[in-house]
């Protein structure tokens, strides 16, 4: 399958999307139809997403079929999780369509953009990326936004601008962001993680190395300081290097560091030793406080005044599926988290150690087997701030069960280290079990990048009974 392509956009009038329900693609045909493209698209269901998408003018198909492809269509983007005989594939190569893959496309398009910015990390992008959108939506400057979650600010996963920023997510699996052409980058963190595609950590670092040679000698590089990880890479680049953190050698640190009854961090920052100046979030965690430094360097960067960077970062008030507050009925406070590796489990229980409860109840969904299996080991020991764990089965995602890992397993490895973690396979019997042992002034925490939000759901309709 072809991913290389000398793309001239105006000569593809009709674009169709396989896999447009995804949040990346759908902000790809969001951006297209903008600009008076026709798109369609096809998706395995329905969503909110592909419902938008079609009230926007596109013509969505539920499932995939060579019909799907019409004669008009110009160009046909994919997701890397199309496989080769998919029908719609095999019709575009029959009809001598051009096709092209997700990440290159984006490649493209980022490059359209003069300011363009790429949030890069293990963990933290959707986060930091939606913190920068604020900033610049604060700013009135017009950006174009793909961000990985729903935000409230920007009223979904997209928004199209009409000015040279462009800000978007840059993922590391497969090493997608090396198709992208950022003005200013950021590397939040360097992590174990996507083992199914990159050999060790090694890998990885030398993947963002070459995103991070991606920047021009006229753009920004800001980078997370306290990372050893993240500092080794930080050679023989040509572009202009800020680093971020709370050691005194980063360029931009955070100082007297406090937070509210809610968690919410306020801290003051140096840029260079000096002063910057004092700033409040409205999102809970440590992890946030580091984070919102690297927004805070890139909207400098960008020349945005001081004032907006401090009422754009405390006017962001989290994105759905982070720390996202799902309700509060009978005293039972219920959130949900994508938190799907160890680093970002300990990162939310440490916040949410932070947010008013009594007892804290964590149930996670392990996502993919890989990453079950081989950072078991750091998962066993993730749970540490949480007072009763409850482990979901593994949502595969994009795997096939080996029956090398399972939950029950995780279950061990948790309770061999002390604590006390069960495992309860479906939600059904998630909920019945939460129901029976809750009580008022309790917290339930869900995580994982799957549909374990069904459980928070499900449960506050039954304390609404």
């Amino acid at each position: 399958m072809s991913s290389s392509l000398d793309l001239d956009l105006s000569s593809y009038d009709h674009v169709h999307f396989i896999g447009i329900g995804g949040i990346s693609m759908s902000g790809l045909a969001e951006v297209l139809m903008y600009n008076n493209h026709k798109v369609s698209g096809s998706d395995i269901q329905s969503s909110s997403i592909t419902k938008k998408l079609e009230a926007d003018g596109g013509k969505i198909y539920i499932g995939h079929s060579k019909d799907n492809i019409e004669e008009t269509t110009k160009l046909v983007v994919y997701t890397a999780a199309v496989k080769s005989d998919n029908e719609e594939l095999i019709r575009a190569k029959e009809l001598n369509i051009p096709i092209i893959e997700r990440a290159p496309f984006l490649g493209y398009i980022m490059k359209q953009y003069k300011k363009s910015i790429a949030v890069a990390g293990t963990h933290g992008k959707t986060t930091t990326t939606s913190m920068i959108s604020v900033i610049l939506e604060e700013a009135r400057v017009d950006p174009t936004i793909l961000v990985g979650g729903e935000l409230d600010a920007i009223g979904g996963n997209v928004k199209v601008g009409n000015s040279p920023y462009f800000i978007t997510e840059a993922c590391e699996y497969v090493e997608s962001f090396l198709h992208f052409s950022p003005y200013i980058g950021i590397i939040l963190n360097i992590e174990e993680d996507h083992l199914d595609y990159f050999t060790d950590i090694e890998h990885i670092k030398k993947a963002f190395y070459k995103f991070a040679k991606l920047v021009p000698k006229n753009g920004y590089l800001l980078a997370k300081g306290d990372s050893e990880n993240v500092h080794s890479i930080l050679k023989d680049l040509d572009c202009n290097i800020s680093t971020f953190g709370l050691s005194e050698d980063c360029h931009w640190q955070a100082i007297n560091i406090g937070y509210n009854e809610f968690g919410f961090g306020y801290f003051d920052v140096l840029y260079r030793g000096k002063h910057f100046g004092h700033f409040q979030l409205s999102v809970p965690g440590l992890h946030n406080v580091v984070n919102s430094l690297s927004a805070i360097g890139c909207a400098y960067y960008l020349d945005i005044p001081i004032d907006i960077i401090k009422s754009g970062l405390l006017a962001y008030r989290g994105t759905h599926r982070r720390f996202e507050l799902k309700g509060k009925i009978q005293d039972i406070t219920v959130i949900d988290d994508y938190a799907h590796h160890p680093t970002e489990i300990k990162a939310t229980l440490e916040a949410a150690k932070r947010y008013p409860h009594k007892k804290m109840w964590c149930v996670f969904q392990p996502h993919t087997y890989t990453r079950t299996i081989t950072l078991l080991k750091e998962f066993s020991t993730a749970f540490e701030m949480a007072d009763e764990i409850i482990i979901a089965d593994i949502f595969a995602a994009r795997e096939k069960d080996t029956g090398l890992i399972h939950s029950k397993d995780l279950t061990k490895a948790i309770t061999d280290t002390g604590k006390n973690a069960y495992y309860l396979g479906d939600f059904q019997s998630i909920v019945t079990f939460l129901l029976e042992n809750i009580a008022p002034g309790d917290m339930v925490l869900t995580m994982g990048a799957g549909n374990i939000n069904q459980v928070g759901s499900l449960l506050l309709i039954e304390l609404a009974k």
